[in-house]
């Protein structure tokens, strides 16, 4: 594809003779290029909690607390370089985008591959390596303001409940296939040799024993065997839609534009890990977003006209009201999906034992269910069932939809934690354990649902230039998402009262529910169920 049919000039999506005539074509195509692009930037983004599980069992020279900074600074860059992505469509262009931002994840696939391969490399560079793996949970807000552009109104729930549901699915696909390709030289001699574990490990297909041959290296290179092909299809099979970026500039320009801006990102995305370290949760997550803004409206250049122009969206209500509704959904899945698999070990991996003279203390469950057997299964039904989200929204409403699964978010979170409670405090937690799973899953359900039709709300509230923007901010701030529910769930575990999180959550949704029916369900709604 040359670059004179690869930017459009003319795009009418709402005139429906032209949008059957050529559109429906061409948004098809960038649709499905857009989705496995979208799903390798979520199993980069969020591989490192497969691997650091993996590189304590192989005997890696670094501590608990030293792992889990790797995950949570994957997942801070991933949250704080959403904002700068929600601004590039409009500067840089749909296709110089996509192409790009994929590409560029295999800079953190292949590196983390080759420092995997020796376990004296230093930590400090793990670190540039998890920074790095952020730019797959950035590249959510590109994709999903393009795909935004292609399609009309009537479609808005379809188009983005496809792009963002199958490319969730990047969690379940790294959880599943990073444990197989660990077991298997698939790369021969290129990838290196294999370390042996010098514990157990459980994973999705049994328990590997220790002293197995390992190639943990294959958890970060085997992205490489689809990014390469992925990189291709963005250029030659995208398009920059000249109707929304009027004045992308040559490739060269673009890229540059776009590197600018995530270069601003990654750099608050360090500043926001400090102050996690030196201040409480409440303030630096705020603190970072605030910072990363400023940041933007201080890039010098012809880029700054184009960001004061899209900050306009911080003057409409509907984006501070669509925020919150966005962290009830997406921030739900993406922090359940962080929360869950530590809910099970530490609830269900203890138990209350009772002694002869009938005191209590807490040991070692034996039997308790495995983490990395179930907990993949949440986050799958969310993913899968998102597309249906959107597809019921276009039919009955956005609104109406996001006013019935908050309800269903209330009474699930608040039962699930009346029974984690019980299970914490039972002599047999695993009698808890089905229950606990079903509720969970169908959080999951909701939130998946709850993604598609505030994406149609948001696609229907605003107009074409700002839509994009405002669903790449709603998706960074709900991203953060990933630190909060771990962080309080795990804080309210280790106090013993693992039901007040969940409690806390519900309390949350039922504020969601009014917010949702004042904006777009009331009698004289600012927007009628949108």
């Amino acid at each position: 594809m040359t670059r004179k049919n690869a930017d459009i000039e003319n795009w009418d999506v709402e005139n429906e003779e032209f949008w059957e005539r050529e559109g429906k074509k061409v948004a098809s195509r960038n649709l499905w290029i857009s989705i496995p692009s979208l799903l390798m930037g979520f199993a980069v983004w969020l591989m490192w909690g497969m691997i650091t599980t993996q590189m304590q069992n192989l005997g890696y020279p670094y501590s608990v607390d030293q792992l889990f900074t790797l995950t949570a600074l994957a997942g801070l860059a991933g949250a704080t370089l959403r904002i700068p992505a929600s601004f590039m469509i409009r500067i840089a262009g749909g296709r110089n985008t996509i192409f790009l931002t994929t590409a560029l994840l295999m800079i953190p696939a292949l590196g983390t591959g080759i420092a995997l391969m020796n376990p004296d490399t230093p930590f400090w560079m793990f670190q540039v390596l998890a920074l790095l793996s952020g730019i797959g949970g950035g590249n959510f807000a590109a994709s999903m303001s393009n795909i935004s552009t292609f399609f009309p109104k009537k479609q808005q729930g379809y188009a983005l409940g496809m792009n963002a549901g199958l490319g969730n699915f990047g969690v379940t696909t790294m959880q599943i296939l990073i444990p197989l390709v660990m077991t298997v030289g698939i790369f021969g001699g290129l990838a290196g040799a294999p370390m042996a574990l010098e514990s157990a490990s459980g994973t999705l297909i049994g328990r590997i024993e220790a002293g197995t041959d390992t190639w943990i290296q294959n958890a970060a290179f085997i992205w490489l065997v689809f990014l390469i092909p992925l990189a291709f299809a963005g250029w030659f099979g995208m398009n920059n839609l000249r109707a929304i970026t009027p004045n992308p500039g040559t490739p060269a320009q673009a890229f540059g534009k776009i590197l600018g801006l995530y270069g601003v990102g990654l750099v608050t995305s360090v500043i926001g890990m400090l102050a996690l370290v030196w201040l409480n949760m409440w303030i630096a997550l705020p603190l970072t977003i605030l910072i990363t803004v400023f940041a933007l409206r201080l890039i010098p250049g012809d880029i700054q006209p184009n960001i004061r122009k899209q900050f306009a969206i911080f003057n409409d209500k509907h984006t501070w009201a669509m925020t919150v509704l966005y962290i009830a959904t997406f921030g739900s899945f993406i922090g359940f999906s962080a929360a869950l698999p530590l809910s099970i070990n530490v609830i269900f991996g203890n138990m209350m034992e009772v002694a002869a003279d009938g005191s209590v203390t807490r040991v070692v469950n034996p039997d308790a269910p495995s983490a990395l057997t179930w907990a993949w299964i949440g986050p799958f039904v969310g993913a899968l069932i998102r597309p249906v989200g959107g597809w019921i929204s276009d039919k009955v409403g956005g609104a109406v939809v996001t006013q019935a699964i908050s309800v269903v978010m209330v009474l699930a979170s608040a039962a699930v934690g009346y029974v984690m409670m019980l299970a914490y405090n039972a002599t047999d937690p695993n009698s808890y354990f089905p229950i606990f799973l079903i509720l969970f899953i169908v959080l999951f359900a909701a939130s998946g649902i709850g993604n598609g039709s505030t994406f149609r709300s948001i696609g229907v509230i605003f107009d074409q230039q700002s839509k994009g923007p405002v669903l790449g901010w709603t998706s960074a701030v709900a991203a953060y998402g990933a630190f909060i529910a771990p962080r309080v769930m795990g804080e309210q575990i280790q106090a013993g009262t693992p039901e007040m999180a969940m409690y806390g959550f519900a309390v949350f949704y039922a504020l969601c529910l009014i917010v949702n029916w004042w904006f777009y369900l009331r009698k004289n709604a600012y927007v009628k169920n949108p």
